[in-house]
């Protein structure tokens, strides 16, 4: 009898054991699931950002950030200046209605705080003050903004940084098929209509007062970039700055422009000083004898096509740059 009861407690005490250990293997399973979602990146200045896994509540505090964010599917929670990019930005059209955090260059810091955003994707053109802040709040991945010396691959290189920290890979890499593709048959659509090796010059203008300030996209530009995948030719003799490729010049500069260059603008009916080729330069002399003019060759592009945006603002632009030409 003393056996049997012995038996019994040995049984039970070994069915214990095996339970206990079956509680403990779904916890580490669990403990190992998290740690494989962990995402781990390097952002645009050399910072190590951890994320416990795919962001879902993201902030954005530049437009190009917002557009690679749409573009893969993510609606963000926060974006800068939600009137200014709707007006600038129609290639990648909010499909939510996100919270204002304010300008791009100064977002609210309480605005930003009270939507507890898994991540914040900001940019090297906001002060690093700024980032600094938003780092107390939730983790930043602070992206290069430009660099004239590869736009493509800058603009190309951001997308896959933010589609890691969103889970969004497949889609990043979809968008940059059909962006090789779009360039593929623009330049092929370009060369057709008699415009291989064509001069191009692209620009855009600001007036202050009386001045006006015209601003010439070189090759260092994502537009200037673009053409060149194109097959066209960049006539402008300025230099770009080291980031965007921008350069500086007036109306007196554009007579430098080759005599047989088309010349071609994007502006805005929501900001009127934006348009000064139809506007303040309309009566100017200079402008009016410049052969581009005289021979019918200004193309102003369609509204909405973000000249620093992502993919599908840049496919926007070849499909109304071979519009214009083909005319």
């Amino acid at each position: 009898m003393r056996r049997l009861v012995l038996a019994a407690a040995a049984a039970t005490a070994a069915a214990l054991t095996l339970s206990a250990c079956g509680t403990t293997e779904p916890a580490a399973d669990k403990t190992e699931k998290k740690t494989a979602e962990r995402i781990s990146l390097t952002d645009g200045t050399g910072k190590k950002v951890e994320l416990d896994g795919p962001a879902k509540k993201v902030v954005g505090t530049e437009w190009d950030v917002i557009e690679h964010l749409v573009s893969l599917g993510v609606d963000p929670a926060g974006v800068a200046d939600v009137k200014g990019y709707t007006a600038w930005d129609k290639a990648a059209p909010l499909k939510n209605a996100p919270k204002d955090i304010g300008t791009r260059g100064e977002p609210s810091m309480d605005t930003v705080a009270a939507l507890a955003p898994d991540l914040i994707v900001a940019t090297t053109d906001l002060p690093p003050a700024a980032v600094t802040q938003l780092q107390k709040i939730a983790p930043v991945l602070n992206l290069k903004a430009a660099d004239a010396k590869d736009p493509l691959g800058t603009m190309t290189k951001n997308l896959d940084l933010i589609a890691k920290a969103t889970g969004t890979t497949a889609k990043a890499d979809e968008l940059k098929k059909n962006f090789d593709a779009k360039l593929a048959s623009g330049k092929q659509a370009l060369e057709k209509a008699g415009y291989k090796d064509a001069k191009f010059a692209f620009a855009d203008g600001y007036a202050e007062g009386n001045q006006v300030s015209i601003r010439p996209y070189t090759s260092g530009s994502l537009i200037g970039a673009v053409n060149d995948r194109l097959g066209l030719k960049n006539p402008w003799k300025v230099k770009g700055d080291p980031s965007y490729g921008l350069g500086t010049t007036d109306v007196e500069g554009l007579t430098k422009l080759d005599k047989d260059a088309e010349f071609a603008y994007i502006a805005n009916d929501t900001d009127k000083s934006s348009n000064v080729f139809t506007g303040a330069l309309a009566d100017n002399g200079v402008w009016k004898s410049l052969p581009f003019v005289k021979g019918n060759k200004v193309h102003r592009l369609p509204d909405g096509v973000w000249m620093f945006g992502g993919t599908l603002s840049m496919e926007s632009y070849v499909d109304s740059l071979v519009a214009a030409l083909k005319k």
